[in-house]
C-alpha cells in the first residue's frame, strides 16, 4: 500500500474519495474549511441539517462533491473536541476504513493530520492512519470455496495542511505501512488451522523471510536431533506426543555499523496446537488453541516490519515451535525434566507447556551476550482475569527495560501494564523432587509463570509479554490481532534513537 503526502489545497486533490474528519461542535478543521469554502457549504450544511452527526465514530458518504475534485466525499465523526485522545482518534480512523474498504476504490485522500490529539505530532498521526488502512483490508479468506471481492484499497494520501509537517507525514506513513504489514502477516500465521501452521511450516517462513531479504535476514533451523544434542530437553518435551517434530527457529538480522554490537532478542512461544497434553484441556472453545502460537507470530510479524524500516540495530529473533499433543510418549504430570540451563523441573501440569519450551529458548538466547531479551507468550488465562483484553500483562527482571516497553507500548497505542515479580512469589514453585516446578498454583498464575521463566534470564536483561488476553479475539470476530507487534517495533526503534543519541552526544 502506497501512503504519498500532499501539501497542496485538498479541493485540488484528485481521488477517488475525500476523507474529511469532523468534531460534534461543528467548527471545521483547515482542510474540510477549504474543502467546505469550495463545495458551496456542503460539509457545514450537512452539519447543520442534522444530516450528519458527528458521533465518534459515525460515518456519512456523499457520493458526488460539487466543486471538489475528488468523486465522493466521506465525512468521519470525531465526537467532542475535549475527549478526542489517542483512543478516539483510533476509533474514528478505524470507523473510516472500514467503510473505504467496502467502496469499489483504490485510492483516496485523507485529512487526519490535522486533528488535535494532544501530546501527538503529525507523524504519530500518518502512522496510526496507515496501521489503520492496512488493518481495514486485511482478509483471510483463503480457505472458502466462495469470497468476497477483496478491497481495492492501495493508495492513501496523507493530506497536510502545514508544508512543515511533509517530511514527518512521510516518516509516520512508511512506519506505520511497515508495521501494517508486519500486524498482517502475525494475523494471517495465528488465523492459520494447526494442521498446516506447524513447526515445521514456521521454519519454512523464517526460511522463505530470509530468502526475500536480500541477505539482511540470516536463518538457523534446529530440529529434534540437534536439540537433542544441545541439551533442550525441556523444549523437545513438549512435543514429544506430538507427529509433528519440534523446532528451534533462529532469525538474525544486522543492521548496525558493527557485528558486535549487542542485540536485542525477541523470544516467540510456538505451539502450535494445545490440547494441553495429558492434562487435557475442555473441549469447549479448543480450537483457538490454535492461536498459542501467537508469540511466535508476532515475533515473524516484528521480524518483517524491521526489514521493511532497517532500523541500524542487532537482532537476534527465536522461535520456540512445538505442538503439545497426547500419547503413549507425551510427558505426563509427575515426570523431571533436565532444561538446558541444567535445571530440573517437575512437570505438574503439561497444561503449563509454554514455560517448557521458553525457558530453553531463554537459555540458548545467552550466547548472544544480548543488551535486552523480550519474551512474548500467550502464556496464562489468569492475565485475561487480571487485565482483561486490552492491556498486555508486563514483567520484568530490569526496571528500565520495563519503562522502555511501556513508553513504546504507549506510543504505539499497543498498551501494556507491569505486574509485580517479587521474590516472595518465587517459593510457589518449590518442588520437592526437583529444582522447580513447573505451575504454582492458582493464586498469582500470571506472576508464577514469569517467576518460572526469571529463572533463565540471570544473565541479561529481560522482559515478559504475557499476551493471552490481547493476541486474539473470540466470538463473532474471532481472529488474530497482530499484537504486539506495534509495541516491540516501537522498542526496537527507540532503541535505535537511543544509540544515536549516545553517539552523537560522544561526538561533542
Amino acid at each position: 500500500m502506497e501512503f504519498p503526502v500532499q501539501t497542496a489545497n485538498p479541493a485540488k486533490a484528485e481521488t477517488a474519495c475525500l476523507v474529511v474528519p469532523v468534531f460534534k461542535d461543528g467548527e471545521l478543521l483547515p482542510a474540510a474549511a477549504k474543502l467546505d469554502d469550495v463545495s458551496e457549504r456542503l460539509i457545514g450544511q450537512l452539519i447543520e441539517r442534522g444530516d450528519f452527526d458527528a458521533r465518534l465514530g459515525n460515518v456519512l458518504l456523499v457520493p458526488f462533491a460539487p466543486g471538489l475534485n475528488a468523486d465522493r466525499l466521506l465525512l468521519v465523526g470525531l465526537g467532542s473536541r475535549d475527549s478526542c485522545r489517542e483512543g478516539a482518534f483510533c476509533k474514528a480512523l478505524d470507523a473510516a476504513f472500514t467503510a473505504l474498504a467496502a467502496l469499489p476504490i483504490e485510492d483516496v485522500a485523507v485529512a487526519f493530520t490535522d486533528v488535535l490529539v494532544p501530546e501527538r505530532a503529525c507523524d504519530w498521526k500518518a502512522r496510526m492512519v496507515a496501521e489503520a488502512a492496512h488493518r481495514a483490508v486485511y482478509r483471510f479468506d483463503e480457505f472458502k470455496s466462495e469470497t468476497p471481492p477483496a478491497p481495492q484499497l492501495s493508495r492513501v494520501t496523507l493530506l497536510v495542511s502545514e508544508h512543515g509537517d511533509a517530511e514527518a507525514a512521510r516518516q509516520g506513513g512508511r512506519i506505520g505501512d511497515a508495521i501494517g504489514r508486519g500486524v498482517a502477516t502475525t494475523r494471517t500465521l495465528g488465523n492459520l488451522p494447526g494442521n498446516i501452521c506447524t513447526p515445521t511450516y514456521l521454519a519454512e517462513q523464517a526460511e522463505a523471510l530470509g530468502h526475500a531479504s536480500d541477505g539482511a535476514l540470516s536463518v538457523e533451523i534446529l530440529d529434534e536431533e540437534a536439540l537433542e544434542r544441545l541439551g533442550a530437553h525441556s523444549l523437545l518435551s513438549v512435543g514429544r506426543g506430538s507427529e509433528q517434530p519440534s523446532r528451534l527457529i533462529v532469525m538474525t538480522y544486522q543492521g548496525a555499523e558493527s557485528a558486535d554490537e549487542a542485540p536485542h532478542v525477541l523470544v516467540g512461544k510456538g505451539i502450535t496446537f494445545d490440547t494441553g497434553g495429558i492434562s487435557l484441556k475442555p473441549g469447549e472453545a479448543m480450537d483457538e488453541m490454535k492461536f498459542d502460537m501467537c508469540g511466535a507470530a508476532s515475533v515473524f510479524g516484528t521480524v518483517t516490519s524491521v526489514l521493511a524500516i532497517r532500523p541500524k540495530i542487532n537482532l537476534v529473533a527465536i522461535v520456540a515451535a512445538a505442538e503439545n499433543m497426547p500419547d503413549g510418549r507425551a510427558t505426563k504430570p509427575g515426570d523431571i525434566l533436565k532444561t538446558l540451563k541444567g535445571l530440573s523441573v517437575e512437570v505438574l501440569n503439561t497444561d503449563a507447556e509454554g514455560r517448557l519450551v521458553l525457558c530453553d529458548a531463554l537459555t540458548y538466547a545467552e550466547r548472544f551476550e544480548p543488551a535486552s531479551v523480550v519474551d512474548i507468550a500467550t502464556l496464562t488465562g489468569a492475565v485475561i482475569i487480571a487485565l482483561g483484553h486490552h492491556a498486555t500483562g508486563l514483567l520484568a527482571n530490569d526496571d528500565d527495560l520495563a519503562l522502555d516497553l511501556l513508553d513504546a507500548g504507549e506510543t504505539a497505542w499497543d498498551r501494556a501494564w507491569h505486574l509485580p515479580l517479587w521474590d516472595e512469589y518465587q517459593q510457589q514453585l518449590d518442588s520437592n523432587f526437583a529444582d522447580l516446578a513447573n505451575i504454582g498454583g492458582r493464586p498469582a498464575g500470571t506472576i508464577t509463570a514469569a517467576c518460572f521463566l526469571s529463572r533463565f534470564t540471570d544473565r541479561f536483561p529481560w522482559a515478559h509479554l504475557d499476551i493471552a488476553g490481547t493476541a486474539w479475539t473470540s466470538g463473532k470476530e474471532k481472529g488474530a490481532s497482530g499484537r504486539p507487534v506495534g509495541l516491540l517495533t516501537q522498542y526496537l526503534l527507540d532503541r535505535e534513537e537511543e544509540t544515536r543519541s549516545v553517539e552523537n552526544g560522544n561526538e561533542m
